[in-house]
């Protein structure tokens, strides 16, 4: 049965949020204040913030930018992945991604089904690795925030959550890199 491990130890992961808007502000930013909150509780640090314009190119350079950072393991973002025009999300995410985790996007919108029946269709969220850091594409509601956060995340970041964890394997996501420099 999966769950908490009590006998590991709990290792906080620095995570940045971005979230992608035309129209949001810090003061109605409600989808990354709802991450922001579930991060810290959970015992992890915010280790930047930010909002980006619903723009490839300029979602792309925060998203380069951050992944080069040593200091974030791990980038959520939140918003632009719909279907209209503006939705441009996981096509930036497309230009820095190294390797998709297809189970999140279909566990997402698994979980999204439940509550919101055939609309979750609709979304495109995903997640990879990129330069040894982990990204999420989250949308922009509040509650989709909240189900990606507390349905998946939270056990996939807690490195005591068994069978396996994404924390757990940190230390060899750059394994190819080590590789090709031999």
């Amino acid at each position: 049965m999966p769950g908490i491990d009590q006998n590991r130890p709990f290792i906080p992961v620095n995570i940045a949020v971005l979230t992608v808007s035309d129209t949001r502000t810090l003061a109605t930013d409600t989808s990354g204040d709802a991450l922001v909150d579930r991060i810290t509780k959970s015992g992890h640090h915010v280790a930047a913030r930010a909002i980006e314009k619903d723009d490839a190119a300029a979602i792309e350079r925060h998203l380069r930018a951050w992944i080069a950072d040593g200091e974030i393991d791990v980038v959520l973002t939140t918003g632009g992945t719909g279907i209209t025009g503006r939705d441009v999300t996981p096509e930036a995410f497309d230009r820095v991604l190294e390797k998709r985790i297809e189970g999140f996007g279909e566990l997402f919108r698994m979980l999204s089904y439940q509550k919101i029946g055939t609309s979750t269709m609709q979304s495109r969220a995903l997640g990879g690795v990129a330069g040894g850091t982990y990204l999420f594409a989250l949308p922009g509601s509040t509650g989709a925030v909240k189900d990606a956060w507390d349905d998946i995340l939270v056990h996939q970041l807690d490195n005591r959550f068994r069978p396996c964890n994404l924390v757990e394997l940190m230390p060899r996501l750059q394994e190819h890199l080590k590789s090709a420099a031999e």
